[in-house]
């Protein structure tokens, strides 16, 4: 049981890091020279899974950039999103393709959050004896 809700917390947590990346993205839709990023859900959920520790890798572009520490996201490692047209200034933000992504990762990201209440609902039935 506690494996499973383990499981769950995991994609949770994975589903809240990919909102962030993607929302990163819209927000930097005008930026000159940004480039879109987004990484795999089921390769980072297959690589918490396995017991790999890992976070969102981040790169400093100039060394008068401080560090950034990022926070622990099971393994995802983020990917340069493969631009369908690149605008004139260099930038791959797609507003379709991460509105889409975004909605598809909040209806999956609620599904599980559903599912974890429903599942924790019955073990508290179960507890009181199922009144």
């Amino acid at each position: 049981m506690s494996q499973q809700l383990d499981f769950l917390q995991s994609s949770l947590n994975l589903r809240a890091k990919r909102a962030e990346v993607i929302a990163s993205n819209i927000a930097n839709a005008d930026t000159p020279g940004y480039k879109a990023v987004d990484f795999d859900f089921a390769q980072a959920l297959k690589a918490q899974a396995a017991g790999q520790q890992g976070g969102l890798s981040l790169q400093r572009t100039d060394a008068a950039h401080l560090p950034a520490v990022a926070s622990h996201a099971g393994g995802a490692q983020l990917q340069y999103r493969s631009a369908v047209q690149r605008s004139i200034d260099g930038n791959t933000v797609d507003m379709d393709i991460e509105r889409s992504a975004f909605t598809d990762n909040a209806l999956k990201y609620q599904s599980t959050l559903t599912f974890l209440g429903r599942r924790i609902s019955g073990l508290m039935d179960a507890i009181k004896g199922g009144q």
